[in-house]
């Protein structure tokens, strides 16, 4: 085996890591989607009884652009750990050609760990997006934070606080893999 190349029996871990990812940016898309089905600019969306206290169209300009760029990030994402699937599947069928080598691929340690690093990423900055988005679909229906909504906050804090904490427990377990 070559210096740089994945250990061989390392390939289904890859695999079903790659899996994972695109597992979860196709529900996360599906969210998007959900979200962006929605109209902010009903009249009936607000929860809020004081005019004061409903969200300008800013705020609704900037739900649908925090879905679109959590759209583009997930789909990115996406295609860079289709491709690294592909990019294994490749090399286990170049290098053995029987049907029976499942487990069997020599592939580029660092091409891998760099396409790992990069389907991370996109992944990190749609969930940014999309808590950013869910942040401005509170704002349009329980009240903008100017007005000190006790529903409004004890909406956005948990998603505060738990998203970011989710995404460094997966930044940090990603650079743990990138580094073994």
């Amino acid at each position: 085996m070559s210096e740089g190349a994945v250990p061989k029996l390392g390939t289904t871990i890859h695999i079903t890591a790659l899996d994972g990812i695109i597992n979860v940016n196709s529900l996360f898309t599906f969210a998007v989607f959900i979200g962006l089905a929605w109209n902010p600019h009903d009249q009936g969306n607000s929860l809020s009884d004081n005019q004061s206290c409903i969200a300008g169209p800013k705020v609704a300009e900037d739900l649908v652009a925090f879905h679109v760029y959590s759209f583009s990030c997930f789909l990115f994402s996406s295609l860079i750990a289709l491709c690294l699937k592909q990019a294994i599947r490749l090399a286990k069928s170049a290098h053995f050609p029987t049907v029976f080598s499942v487990d069997l691929a020599l592939i580029n340690r660092n091409a891998l760990r760099v396409g790992y690093l990069v389907s991370a990423a996109g992944s990190v900055c749609g969930s940014v997006c999309l808590m950013l988005a869910l942040i401005n679909m509170v704002q349009i229906k329980l009240g903008v934070f100017g007005c000190g909504s006790k529903h409004t906050y004890g909406a956005v804090i948990p998603l505060v606080i738990f998203v970011p904490l989710g995404l460094l427990i997966y930044v940090c377990t990603v650079f743990y893999a990138f580094t073994r």
